[in-house]
């Protein structure tokens, strides 16, 4: 008779350290392999005042979920680029005095072309195509 009962109980047991285990490791495999993000369908952007951008200055913009940089060069063109570095992922910015698009994280610099030239950045920043529509600047995925 006792029989019964002690698989009934070695049941219990068994099954209250399997759900501890799955409680425990469930959150740990969520963590190390994140779900997939899909990229956003969004292909084009119209950046707000960047007609009103004198020549020589930049300005982050919203491109999908991820920022954009619009650089109004010295010379009068129009660059865009995404705003994250290549190294770490830390945003970018226009330096107007040096001419240069600098992430200030670990010193990367980038040439108005957005090739990398000086710090640890391995690849050149990806570029946006700009076209100017009436009066508003309009950046989309090359």
């Amino acid at each position: 008779m006792h029989t019964p009962r002690r698989g009934f109980l070695n049941t219990i047991l068994s099954s209250s350290f399997a759900a501890t285990a799955a409680a425990v490791l469930y959150p740990i495999w969520r963590f190390i392999l994140p779900p997939e993000t899909a990229e956003s369908a969004e292909l084009s952007a119209t950046v707000e005042r960047a007609a009103e951008m004198p020549p020589n200055s930049g300005q982050i913009f919203r491109f999908g979920q991820r920022p954009g940089l619009l650089v109004h060069t010295p010379e009068g063109e129009w660059r865009a680029f995404s705003a994250m570095c290549t190294h770490l992922n830390c945003t970018v910015d226009y330096d107007p005095g040096a001419r240069m698009i600098i992430c200030a994280c670990h010193n990367g610099v980038f040439d108005l072309s957005g090739r990398n030239i000086s710090g640890p950045p391995p690849r050149p920043l990806e570029s946006y195509s700009v076209n100017l529509r009436n009066e508003d600047v309009v950046v989309s995925k090359v």
